[in-house]
């Protein structure tokens, strides 16, 4: 019997946005009742940038949440926070709310942890931030991981994140403007770092299948990995649905449109579906594609993954 999918990005599915300050006990469970219908049944809960004391009162109540269901503490192994610690410049912050990003602090990160019971398992953000280092190497005595995503730093920045802790790349290839220079750019210099794990959005649409077949074959084995980064259209039809503040429209496509900016904003991708794309894409076989969705995914954070039900 395989085991279960493990996707470190979900900002939500099945038609709920975890991002919602008033998200209620009901639309949770049935948040984890269909991810665990597409094979997930564990999963980083991901907030986006927000103010400090929003995301702190988002994750309070989750944590609230959690304690009184045993099914969504188990689903949600822990909590990715990915922002407000990006690069303020423009097509690096990506679907981010500019007006929330800020420079890192050490008593952000308390503040933040301790809404979430300890349980900031992932922390996303931008090495050449000032005092970056100094976070992460914090963040890493707590408990948490660190991914380098939505960022333009330097080689030098980028080598200065790794001896702190920093371990991966949160949807390398995206969170980037569209117009870069076509050599010296922040997704070939961290492509090019083999002490960092690569996570990919496998939906052909955030990457071609070719640029994917590409990327993936720049990373040593075991350091490509893969997440949806999905938001509510995820396992629900097309239609309009939000992500924090940001209104969307979802298509036939499964193309996540913003009417506030071109590009998407997260993805409509089931981590299943992603498994499959994995498989065509990349030339791989059933087991390969699901070990790279799950458990050496999982292996990296200490979770053990339950069986398919």
């Amino acid at each position: 019997m395989p085991s279960s999918l493990f996707d470190i990005q979900v900002n939500g599915f099945a038609g709920v946005d975890f991002q919602q300050p008033d998200l209620s006990a009901a639309d949770a469970r049935r948040a984890v009742e269909a991810l665990a219908a597409h094979e997930t049944q564990r999963f980083f809960l991901t907030l986006i940038t927000d103010g400090i004391d929003s995301l702190c009162a988002k994750l309070k109540n989750f944590e609230r949440i959690r304690a009184a269901d045993p099914v969504i503490h188990a689903a949600v192994c822990g909590y990715h926070i990915e922002g407000p610690w990006l690069s303020p410049l423009p097509g690096f912050y990506g679907a981010h709310n500019p007006l929330h990003l800020k420079l890192p602090l050490i008593a952000d990160f308390e503040l933040l942890q301790d809404a979430a019971g300890g349980n900031i398992k992932l922390l996303t953000l931008a090495p050449e931030l000032p005092s970056s280092a100094d976070i992460i190497r914090y963040a890493v005595r707590a408990g948490s991981h660190i991914s380098l995503g939505h960022t333009n730093a330097s080689d030098a920045d980028i080598s200065e994140a790794i001896a702190a802790g920093a371990k991966f790349c949160t949807h390398l290839g995206n969170g980037v403007p569209i117009e870069m220079h076509r050599h010296d750019n922040v997704i070939q210099r961290l492509l090019a770092r083999d002490e960092l794990v690569a996570f990919f959005i496998p939906d052909g649409i955030h990457l071609p299948p070719s640029t994917l077949k590409n990327f993936f074959r720049a990373k040593p084995p075991g350091k490509a990995l893969f997440t949806t980064d999905c938001m509510a259209a995820a396992g629900a039809p097309p239609g309009k649905y939000t992500i924090a503040h940001h209104e969307l429209e979802v298509g036939e496509d499964r193309i996540v449109r913003s009417s506030a900016h071109s590009g998407f904003a997260g993805s409509a991708l089931s981590p299943d579906e992603g498994v499959d794309n994995v498989r065509r894409w990349l030339g791989l076989d059933e087991n390969t594609a699901r070990r790279l969705f799950s458990s050496s995914i999982a292996d990296f954070f200490g979770i053990k993954l339950p069986a398919l039900k």
